[in-house]
C-alpha cells in the first residue's frame, strides 16, 4: 500500500501529537512540520527526524495531506490554503470561527474533490465504540465536560473550545431536527464564556442537557445515555463505562433488587488510543474506503448549533442586564 504524504500545520500539543501518531503510522510518511513559531516547529521536528518548513505553502506542495492544529482564528486561512494547494484536510474542531467561513471551506474542498473531515475525536472514544452496539435511540442525554483554564483555547468560548465535542455527539445521537435552544453562560477568567449549560430540545422529543466549564480544578469527561431499554454511564476521560440493560420483566422469577432487573454490561477495553483511530479514519476516507471520519459538513452542523448557544447566552445576558 501506498502511503499518504502528510504534514501537519500547527504543532503545539495537540499538533505535535498528530505528527508523532503520523510518523508512525501504517498509511502516512510524516514529510514534515510548519509552525509560526519557527523555534516550535525546530524542536517538533528535531524530535520526529522530518524537516521543518518555514512556510505553511511549502509544505503544501509536499504532501498529499494536510492536519491544521492552529488556533481556532486561524483554520479558516489555514485549510483554505492546504485545500486550494490540492490537499485533503484534517482541520481541529471547530471547524471554523463561523459558519461563512465553514461554508466556503467546504466549497472550495468539494470544488476540488478533496476530503475536509474535522477532529472531533470523541467521536472515536472507547466507550462510545463499545456502546455503540447496544444503543437504540436515547431520548435523554447528559453531558458533563469540566477542565483546569488553559491559555490555549481561550481565544474562544467554553462553548466552542470544549463543549463542541458534546454537541457534535448529541448531533450522532439524535437524528432529528433541533427545535428548541435554552443556554445560561459566564465568562470567569477570559473575556469569553467559560461556563456554559445548554438544553437542547429535538422534534422527537429526546432532550440533551450540556455543561461545559473551563474553570474547573479536575477534569472531568462524562456522558450519560437514557433509552427505552436501559441506560448508559460512560467515562470519556478513561475510555470506559457501563451498560445498565433492563431485562425482561416477564423472565424475572423474582425480584430481589435492581440487580435482578437490570443486566450491568461493561464498556471499553478498545486498543489504541481516539486519535490514532480518528487518523485511521482520515486514511480510508482518502482511499475512498468506508470510513468513521467526522466530515466537514457534520463539523459545520456542530458549528452551528455551538453558535446558536452562544446568541442564546449572549441574549440572556442582555436581558440580565436590562432588568438588573
Amino acid at each position: 500500500m501506498n502511503r499518504i504524504r502528510a504534514g501537519v500545520v500547527g504543532v503545539g500539543r495537540l499538533g505535535a501529537a498528530h505528527a508523532g501518531l503520523l510518523a508512525h503510522s501504517d498509511a502516512f510518511t510524516l514529510v514534515g512540520v510548519h509552525d509560526r513559531s519557527a523555534a516550535r516547529a525546530a524542536e517538533v521536528a528535531a524530535g520526529l527526524g522530518v524537516p521543518a518548513f518555514a512556510e505553511a505553502s511549502a509544505l503544501h506542495d509536499s504532501v498529499d495531506a494536510v492536519v491544521i492544529a492552529v488556533p481556532t482564528a486561524a483554520h479558516h486561512g489555514a485549510a483554505v490554503g492546504a485545500i486550494g494547494a490540492g490537499c485533503h484536510t484534517l482541520v481541529e474542531k471547530p471547524l471554523a470561527s463561523s459558519l461563512d467561513e465553514a461554508d466556503e471551506m467546504l466549497g472550495l474542498a468539494r470544488e476540488r474533490g478533496l476530503v475536509l473531515g474535522v477532529g472531533h475525536v470523541e467521536r472515536f472514544n472507547g466507550a462510545l465504540l463499545a456502546a455503540e452496539p447496544y444503543l437504540e435511540r436515547p431520548r435523554f442525554i447528559e453531558s458533563l465536560r469540566m477542565a483546569p483554564f488553559q491559555p490555549r483555547g481561550a481565544d474562544v468560548t467554553v462553548i466552542l473550545d470544549l463543549m463542541i465535542h458534546d454537541i457534535d455527539l448529541v448531533l450522532t445521537l439524535t437524528e432529528a431536527p433541533l427545535a428548541e435552544v435554552r443556554a445560561v453562560g459566564v465568562p470567569v477568567i477570559s473575556p469569553w464564556i467559560d461556563l456554559a449549560n445548554a438544553r437542547l430540545a429535538f422534534e422527537d422529543g429526546t432532550v440533551a442537557n450540556i455543561t461545559a466549564s473551563r474553570v474547573s480544578f479536575k477534569p472531568l469527561r462524562q456522558l450519560r445515555l437514557f433509552q427505552r431499554s436501559g441506560y448508559f454511564s460512560l467515562d470519556l476521560a478513561a475510555g470506559t463505562g457501563h451498560h445498565y440493560r433492563r431485562r425482561d420483566p416477564q423472565a424475572v422469577s423474582q425480584v430481589t433488587g435492581v440487580e435482578s432487573l437490570v443486566e450491568r454490561i461493561s464498556l471499553g477495553g478498545q486498543t489504541g488510543e481516539p486519535l490514532g483511530r480518528e487518523l485511521d479514519a482520515f486514511a480510508d476516507a482518502i482511499a475512498g474506503r468506508p470510513n468513521r471520519l467526522v466530515s466537514g459538513q457534520a463539523g459545520r452542523e456542530a458549528l452551528e448549533v455551538a453558535i446558536r448557544i452562544t446568541r442564546e447566552i449572549e441574549e440572556f445576558v442582555h436581558v440580565v442586564a436590562q432588568d438588573s
